[in-house]
């Protein structure tokens, strides 16, 4: 497996990156590539020619990089040789499998849209936040990609989620609800009522409104939401 990693992306980036490939490298058998300002990456590598991995870790030259606070519409328009383009652009052209950055999220997102494209019936990719529950894990999207959703968006979420729950976490027929504020079906807004009316007609296994707390109790397997709440939710989360 080669993974493309944005080494200039994230607060303490490069150092800790390159700290976090060759932790990586230790434990698997993958190629880790680095993609960033070679004249930065080179001597923090060579800090680590030392030691043994039983992967690799190499450096794919990015002149650019996108900061966190930079507007994603605008790093796709003047930062196509930033380091989250060519790992994705690594993932493209078939370089990589996976692409992973910890810096600008809206930037990750737009440059994806970008270089990737979306799949058919996709209307907007989502971020997925994995969350432990007292028995496995819930699988939370969206995470905080899109602030404002329509019904179908959230649909679509759910499906994602639904083989994201399923592939990765070995869930068999994951069990789907919409995060609201009560589990009666007159709660929740306009967006969640529509959402659980449309969910009611798919194949999912959905079991219908679900609140912040069955997130963690073992419930539900795939929480939707927009991603105002989400984000919300799982920085909440990350405070306690």
């Amino acid at each position: 497996m080669i993974i493309a990693l944005d080494a200039m992306g994230g607060d303490r980036a490069p150092l800790i990156n390159v700290e976090g490939a060759i932790m990586a490298a230790k434990e698997v058998d993958a190629t880790i590539v680095l993609v960033g300002d070679k004249d930065i990456l080179e001597p923090l590598l060579k800090e680590h020619k030392k030691e043994t991995l039983k992967g690799s870790v190499v450096i794919v030259h990015a002149p650019e990089v996108v900061a966190m606070s930079e507007s994603p519409a605008v790093a796709v328009r003047k930062k196509r040789k930033s380091s989250i383009a060519v790992a994705l652009e690594m993932v493209k052209n078939g370089e990589a499998d996976a692409a992973i950055s910890a810096g600008n999220s809206g930037a990750m997102m737009a440059f994806s849209m970008f270089v990737m494209k979306r799949l058919p019936m996709v209307d907007r990719p989502a971020i997925v936040t994995v969350m432990p529950n007292t028995k496995s894990a819930t699988v939370l999207l969206d995470a905080g990609a899109n602030v404002d959703c329509k019904p179908i968006h959230l649909v679509q979420f759910a499906i994602m989620g639904s083989v994201y729950s399923s592939t990765l976490l070995d869930i068999k027929f994951p069990r789907v609800g919409v995060l609201s504020n009560g589990e009666e079906e007159e709660k929740g807004t306009d967006l969640t009522r529509e959402t659980h009316y449309l969910l009611k007609k798919t194949g999912l296994n959905y079991i219908g409104y679900v609140e912040g707390r069955d997130i963690f109790n073992g419930n539900v397997d795939v929480v939707v939401c927009d991603g105002f709440v989400g984000n919300i939710v799982l920085k909440v989360a990350e405070g306690v």
